[in-house]
């Protein structure tokens, strides 16, 4: 940090550079990065024959950061805030940030930076997901078809989920085929400055663009069509207990229509949730991801952050899902594979096939998708491509 003076002076005066900002606490500046405040303390007397006080700041190198803007300020003792009063800026050749301000008495300088985050974009599709989703819909399709050819076959409630659940796979597929990737991208080119030069103080030194395009609402859409479709693989698991259950007697009537409000009607109350207490037009990050449609997990820092929607807007919620569909999966084994003393050998049910039928069961009920949520988390290239491959094997044979 360099300090000059306008004019030539032989007069004693005095600074102070504070390493931080902790005595002077703004309203108008909320910081939220993991930035460095400097303040700069004068004490200028009267006849201390200066008019101007300049001084100038090198933004420190990040990768992941880049300058967007900053303000000239000192602190205002009447306001208790960052003021602009009297104070210039501009941008030398150098990229440093300079700053000229009257003289005050005894005042504290500083420039307030606001930046933007340097995302790295994720790539389009390849074509392992493309190909997986796309035998994934065709076999969705199949699937639905038939259930609705057999449903008299069938039943009305087992046919009823299991359309359902092709339906909602189907528009999630649809949807993360052509939503997933950001179609517009906030890329900070380091080679083009956007310093402005109006002298504003900034609201916070991250700076944050409103929300543009459709990527929100590929988010919630997503979000919705994927808690739909888990919900529905819940929803025939407890069907298919309360058969095991009530051999006799089959389904209660009144559950297609419980199946019906909670299966629709849930996903939307938690989509509405998130949406309502994270998103804003002006700051959409705090709902979706920058990088493509999807929730929110990561703070600046590139850790994952419990207030974000990713958390409890679909980990846990599905998780509960996960947990109780497990829990069926196993009494569904329990009662298939219990030996029945009064059976002979000739009607006695082949072990490989109750495996057969209890490996089917948990692809129906959407335990092989773990895989699916995973790979919407950050990886290593070598591990997403694995990923990828395990994801289209399992979930394309999810539709039988």
């Amino acid at each position: 940090m360099n300090v000059t003076f306008s004019e030539d002076f032989d007069k004693d005066i005095g600074f102070v550079l504070y390493d931080n900002d902790q005595f002077f606490q703004s309203k108008s500046f909320q910081p939220s990065l993991d930035t460095k405040r400097r303040v700069i303390s004068a004490n200028l007397q009267e006849n201390s024959g200066i008019d101007q006080v300049q001084f100038a700041v090198t933004p420190s190198a990040d990768s992941t950061m880049s300058l967007n803007d900053f303000a000239c300020v000192f602190w205002s003792y009447s306001k208790k805030d960052w003021i602009t009063d009297g104070c210039t800026k501009t941008e030398n050749h150098s990229g440093d940030a300079v700053c000229s301000c009257k003289k005050q008495k005894n005042a504290n300088f500083a420039i307030l930076m606001a930046f933007d985050i340097n995302y790295q974009y994720s790539e389009a599709l390849d074509w392992i997901s493309i190909t997986g989703c796309v035998l994934s819909v065709l076999g969705l399709s199949l699937t639905a078809l038939y259930q609705i050819k057999t449903r008299k076959s069938r039943g009305g409630s087992p046919t009823l989920l299991v359309v359902n659940i092709c339906l909602t796979m189907m528009v999630f597929y649809l949807l993360f085929i052509f939503g997933i990737n950001n179609p517009v991208k906030h890329i900070v080119n380091m080679n083009v400055t956007n310093i402005s030069g109006e002298n504003i103080v900034p609201k916070s030194d991250h700076h944050k663009y409103s929300d543009q395009g459709p990527c929100t609402a590929f988010t919630a859409l997503l979000q919705y069509f994927l808690l739909a479709t888990f919900t529905w693989n819940t929803l025939y698991g407890i069907n298919l207990f309360l058969l095991l259950r009530n051999s006799l007697s089959g389904t209660p009537p009144w559950f297609p229509l419980v199946a019906m409000a909670v299966g629709w009607g849930l996903p939307a109350v938690i989509v509405g949730i998130s949406l309502g207490s994270t998103y804003r037009v002006e700051e959409p990050l705090g709902y979706r991801q920058e990088e493509f449609c999807w929730l929110a997990s990561l703070d600046h820092k590139q850790k994952f952050s419990i207030k974000k929607p990713m958390l409890w807007g679909f980990l846990l919620p599905l998780l509960l899902m996960l947990i109780s569909s497990s829990l069926i999966l196993l009494y569904f084994s329990y009662k298939i594979c219990r030996t029945n003393p009064n059976l002979n050998k000739s009607r006695k049910i082949p072990l490989k096939k109750n495996i057969l039928s209890s490996f089917s069961l948990a692809v129906m009920l959407g335990l092989s998708w773990v895989t699916g949520y995973i790979l919407m988390i950050p990886q290593e290239k070598n591990i997403h491509v694995i990923l990828s491959v395990v994801f289209c094997i399992l979930n394309t044979t999810q539709v039988g």
